[in-house]
């Protein structure tokens, strides 16, 4: 039986590859010095829930197979610094994947926006068509009960991700799944932290392009410019295929594909989700399923979990959740609901999260982000501010990096939650986008306004 100890288990990707092995058949242990829902649950449920939270070198021996590093523990983890001690090898999580499935074609799904989207799509269009598959998605998806699986399928789907491998190796996720097929969404500047120079965020996935092999294939969004111009100048003789929005129709809010077979309802909606839906069709071509099959299984497509999430309707009002944090992806989201329903008042609530969107450097990126959204409200938690050691920018610096002289700002969830109770939703869509929480805001009085 193999034996592997996961450094920094509670993460959403660590804690659900730790369940993945455990699935396999593997032994698992894990630690982590926080561990919140649902991975906390999850863990437990399956029985490797540590027993206290902390790090612990005694849990370090010799006959482990390997230890498995998380993003999360630091380079002078104790956990660590023992494993090294007795040379036991260390894999990040890209890497683990990589060693489990070098004998499968890796499909890689990139982009700064709509990679998790696009995943999730080709992931229920091949189970909804009986493939047997493989696959790591940074999102939970209706039908999955997990975000990881390792069988002995022959293929397996990757969500790529350019955010730094783990503390022993700063380089992005991506590179180490060795793609044969790689999907390139879209390039815009995110992780601030650690690519402070967009010329050096860009070229990494031109880089990436770069290693596409001869005999695998190049699939780009063009209707980005800075992918249409690395896909044209990625120097590789492999197939390449750009691709643009698949064409539809809106009638009365709902959005339908045009296929030469006619109209064709779907649940998801927006310009940029019909990119990455035709970026998803042509990933399931390469992989042996018709137009034919990919139009029959779409239709069912509800979407992942708060990407353009639907929590409640009514007749004239909706509430929608979604983790859009960076400007590319706040601005998708905010013009898909508007252009869904032009006919609704959208008000629309920002969580700035993450270092990128709390940094007043990188503020002017969000100019006209939040143009489409008729209130246009941001909040910011001040402690979350000081624990990335950042300046708490106050209402008239936002408004001028937004560009909305009417932006509304709150720094406490109880004064965000008290006004959109306050608001009437009579023929109003409201849209709340966050890679957070809202500091732990209950949604339920404000979905109860929408019944």
């Amino acid at each position: 039986m193999k034996r592997y100890h996961f450094i920094a288990i509670g993460g959403a990707v660590m804690h659900n590859l730790a369940l993945a092995l455990v699935e396999k058949g593997y032994q698992v242990t894990g630690s982590d010095d926080e561990i919140y829902e649902p991975s906390r649950t999850r863990l437990q449920q399956a029985g490797i829930l540590p027993e206290t939270y902390g790090w612990f070198p005694d849990k370090i021996t010799s006959d482990l197979d390997g230890i498995i590093l998380g993003m999360h523990a630091r380079i002078d983890n104790p956990e660590l610094v023992k494993a090294q001690e007795l040379g036991i090898p260390v894999y990040s999580f890209p890497e683990f994947i990589y060693n489990q499935s070098q004998d499968k074609k890796r499909v890689v799904i990139a982009g700064s926006h709509g990679k998790t989207s696009i995943t999730s799509t080709i992931l229920h269009v091949l189970k909804d068509q009986n493939v047997d598959f493989d696959y790591l998605v940074g999102a939970q998806i209706e039908g999955f009960d997990l975000m990881v699986k390792l069988s002995d399928a022959p293929v397996i789907i990757i969500e790529g991700d350019e955010y730094l491998t783990s503390p022993l190796d700063r380089t992005p996720k991506f590179f180490h799944y060795k793609h044969d097929i790689l999907l390139v969404s879209g390039i815009a500047w995110d992780h601030f932290n650690v690519f402070p120079d967009f010329d050096d965020y860009k070229n990494q996935f031109s880089q990436l392009m770069d290693l596409t092999p001869k005999d695998g294939e190049l699939t780009y969004c063009e209707a980005d410019p800075l992918v249409k111009i690395a896909g044209e100048n990625a120097k590789i003789s492999a197939k390449k295929t750009p691709y643009l929005a698949h064409p539809a129709v809106i009638q009365d809010g709902k959005t339908f594909l045009e296929t030469n077979k006619g109209l064709l309802p779907i649940h998801i909606f927006g310009e940029h989700n019909l990119q990455n839906l035709q970026g998803a069709m042509n990933i399931c071509l390469a992989l042996g399923i018709s137009e034919e099959q990919f139009y029959q299984s779409i239709q069912s497509f509800k979407g992942a979990a708060k990407r353009q999430e639907l929590l409640v309707a009514r007749g004239d009002a909706a509430l929608y959740r979604d983790f859009a944090h960076a400007p590319s992806k706040l601005k998708a989201t905010v013009s898909a609901v508007k252009a869904q329903f032009p006919e609704r008042k959208l008000i629309a609530v920002q969580e700035l999260h993450t270092y990128s969107s709390l940094n007043k450097a990188f503020l002017p990126n969000y100019a006209d982000a939040m143009e489409a959204a008729d209130v246009a409200v941001v909040y910011l938690d001040p402690h979350a501010v000081a624990l990335k050691k950042l300046e708490l920018m106050d209402e008239e610096t936002l408004r001028s990096g937004f560009k909305r002289p009417d932006l509304k700002l709150f720094t406490d969830s109880s004064s965000l939650k008290e006004f959109l109770l306050t608001q009437d939703y009579g023929n109003t869509n409201l849209l709340l986008m966050s890679s957070g929480s809202y500091d732990n805001m209950d949604l339920e009085p404000i979905k109860a306004k929408f019944n």
